[in-house]
C-alpha cells in the first residue's frame, strides 16, 4: 500500500474517533426547535419515567359546624303571651282551697284551658290574671281525663287570648317557648326548651316544670299555642294542640258551663230556678303605700260571705299574708266585691301582694 494513502487513512480514523467521543449538550431535547440564543433557556423538564408517583389531589369539603338551636325572642313572647296566662285556684264544696295551677285564655269571652287534674273534685274556682284582676269561673265546658285537659269558662267582659295552632308541624329538635303565670314568680318566667321526642298523643320537651306551672301554654316563635304542659319532670309531658282541638270540637254552640254538682243526668222541674253565683265586681287589692316595695311580698286566703242581694256580709282570714297592712288592704277591697243577686253563698279568694 502506498505510504501516503496509509497516513491519510489513519488520520481519518483518528478524526472520526474524536468526533464520536465528544460529549452531547446537556440541555438537548430531541425534536424541539433550537432555542433562541437571545432568550434565557427554559429549565429542563423531568422525564415522566422518572417522576415520583403522586396520588391525585381531592378537595375536601369544609367541615360543617354543628347546627345551633335558634334562640326565641323571650321578651316578645312574654309581652304577647303572658297577658293571656292565668292562675286558676280551685275550691271544694266547703270552700277549702284544693289546688292552684296555670291556665290560659283561648277566646276573648273567657274560655280557658287548664288540666283535668287541676279541677279534680272542685265545685268553684277563680281565675287571676298577672295584673291582679280576679274573675269567677262559672264552670266546665269539656274535660278529658285520659288527655288530662279541661276547658272552662270565666266570667269576663273581654280577655286577652291566645291562638291555637291546629296544624303545627312539630319535629324533634324544634325550639319552643314555655310561658307561665306572672303570679308564679320565677317559676312562671318565660323560657326556651326543645322538643326531645314525639308520640301520637303527646310530646316531651327538655325542661323542668314546677307543679304551679303545669297547665302553661307551649308556644312557637310566633306565640301560637302548639301544646299544653300536663306533667312536669326533667322532661315535661306536653299534650299537642291537635289533642286540644279535638276536645274543643266536642263543645256545642249551646253548651253551658257548669260544675259537677250542678249537672244532672235527668233534669227535674224546679218551681223557681236559682241563679248561679258569680262575681260581677271584683277589684284587686292595692299595694299599701306604707309598705316599701323593695322585695316585700305576701300571699293569703280570705273567705267572703255574700247575701242574696250580692253584697259581702262577712270576711274571714283563712291564711294571713304575714303582713298586717297587706291583710287590711285586702279586707278593705274585698268588702267592695259584689256578686249577682239570687242566693247566699261563700267564696274563698287568694290574694297575693308582690313587687314588679
Amino acid at each position: 500500500m502506498n505510504l501516503r494513502l496509509l497516513l491519510g487513512y489513519l488520520l481519518c480514523v483518528a478524526l472520526f474517533a474524536t468526533a464520536g467521543c465528544r460529549p452531547k449538550p446537556k440541555s438537548e431535547i430531541v425534536g424541539d426547535p433550537p432555542a433562541n440564543p437571545s432568550l434565557p433557556s427554559a429549565p429542563a423538564l423531568a422525564s415522566p419515567a422518572h417522576e415520583p408517583s403522586l396520588s391525585p389531589s381531592v378537595a375536601k369539603p369544609p367541615k360543617k359546624k354543628p347546627e345551633q338551636t335558634p334562640s326565641l325572642d323571650l321578651s316578645r313572647l312574654e309581652s304577647s303571651v303572658r297577658p293571656s296566662v292565668i292562675w286558676v285556684t280551685v275550691f271544694d264544696r266547703s270552700g277549702k282551697l284544693r289546688r292552684t295551677q296555670t291556665g290560659f285564655f283561648i277566646s276573648g269571652d273567657g274560655r280557658f284551658v287548664t288540666t283535668a287534674e287541676a279541677i279534680g273534685d272542685g265545685v268553684n274556682a277563680v281565675a287571676k290574671t298577672a295584673d291582679g284582676e280576679i274573675h269567677n269561673v262559672s264552670g266546665i265546658l269539656a274535660v278529658s281525663t285520659p288527655l288530662n285537659l279541661a276547658i272552662l269558662q270565666a266570667d269576663v267582659k273581654r280577655a286577652s287570648s291566645l291562638t291555637v295552632n291546629k296544624n303545627a308541624n312539630l319535629q324533634a329538635g324544634t325550639p319552643v317557648g314555655v310561658v307561665g303565670s306572672g303570679l308564679a314568680g320565677n317559676e312562671g318566667a318565660p323560657r326556651q326548651a326543645t322538643i326531645s321526642s314525639l308520640a301520637p298523643d303527646h310530646l316531651e320537651i327538655a325542661a323542668t316544670i314546677s307543679s304551679n306551672s303545669i297547665g302553661s301554654p307551649v308556644v312557637d316563635a310566633n306565640g301560637q299555642v302548639i301544646g299544653v304542659i300536663v306533667s312536669g319532670r326533667e322532661k315535661a309531658t306536653v299534650r299537642p294542640s291537635s289533642a286540644l282541638d279535638s276536645l274543643l270540637s266536642q263543645i256545642t254552640s249551646d253548651a253551658k258551663a257548669r260544675w259537677p254538682e250542678t249537672a244532672e243526668a235527668t233534669p227535674s222541674p224546679r218551681p223557681t230556678p236559682t241563679p248561679k253565683s258569680r262575681l260581677v265586681y271584683a277589684p284587686a287589692p292595692a299595694f299599701p303605700p306604707e309598705v316599701s316595695r323593695s322585695g316585700v311580698s305576701g300571699s293569703g286566703r280570705f273567705r267572703l260571705s255574700f247575701d242574696a242581694r250580692g253584697k259581702v256580709t262577712n270576711i274571714q282570714i283563712l291564711q294571713s299574708t304575714g303582713n298586717r297592712l297587706f291583710d287590711q288592704s285586702a279586707i278593705n277591697t274585698l268588702r267592695q266585691w259584689k256578686s249577682a243577686p239570687g242566693r247566699e253563698w261563700v267564696a274563698t279568694v287568694p290574694v297575693t301582694f308582690q313587687t314588679r
